[in-house]
C-alpha cells in the first residue's frame, strides 16, 4: 500500500478556481476573448512594422537632420526657403503631419536654433498647397 501523500491545498485551490471560471465563461465568450487578443496581436505587429512612432521606424530627432536646408527659414521668417528645405519639408509632411510635427518640437531641431514659431510657417513659405491648415502642433497652428 502506498504511503498517502498530503494534499496540496494551494494546488487545488488553484484547480477548483480554474474549472469553475471555465464552467462561469461560456465557450462564445472564449472565442470573442480569442478574438480580441487575436486582434490587439495584429494591431501589434503592424505597428511594428510601421513603427511606433510619429514618423515611423525613424526617431523625430534623427528626421530632423533632413530639414538641415531649412536651417536658416526656421530662425528667420523673413528667410525664403531653398527648394531643397521646401522638398524636405514636403517629403516629411506626406509622411504625416504628426511626424513634421514632432521633428519641428524635436531636441535636434531645438538645439540647432530653430525657433519652433517660425518653422511651423515654412509650409505655408513653400506654397504647399495640401499643408493641413490649421493643423495643432504644440502650442503652434500651422498657418
Amino acid at each position: 500500500m502506498k504511503p498517502h501523500k498530503p494534499h496540496d491545498s494551494h494546488t487545488s485551490k488553484h484547480t477548483r478556481v480554474a474549472t469553475l471560471a471555465s464552467e462561469v465563461i461560456s465557450t462564445d465568450d472564449m472565442m470573442n476573448k480569442g478574438l480580441l487578443v487575436l486582434l490587439v496581436a495584429l494591431a501589434a505587429a503592424a505597428a511594428a512594422v510601421h513603427g511606433a512612432g510619429e514618423c515611423g521606424a525613424t526617431p523625430p530627432d534623427r528626421m530632423a537632420l533632413k530639414l538641415a536646408p531649412c536651417a536658416s527659414a526656421a530662425q528667420d521668417p523673413k528667410s525664403a526657403p531653398s527648394n531643397a528645405c521646401c522638398t524636405a519639408v514636403r517629403t516629411i509632411g506626406k509622411q504625416s503631419p504628426q511626424c513634421l510635427c514632432a521633428v519641428m518640437l524635436s531636441k535636434t531641431a531645438k538645439s540647432s536654433g530653430i525657433k519652433p514659431e517660425v518653422a511651423i510657417t515654412i509650409p505655408k513659405r513653400c506654397n504647399i498647397a495640401d499643408r493641413p491648415v490649421g493643423y495643432k502642433c504644440g502650442d503652434y497652428t500651422l498657418p
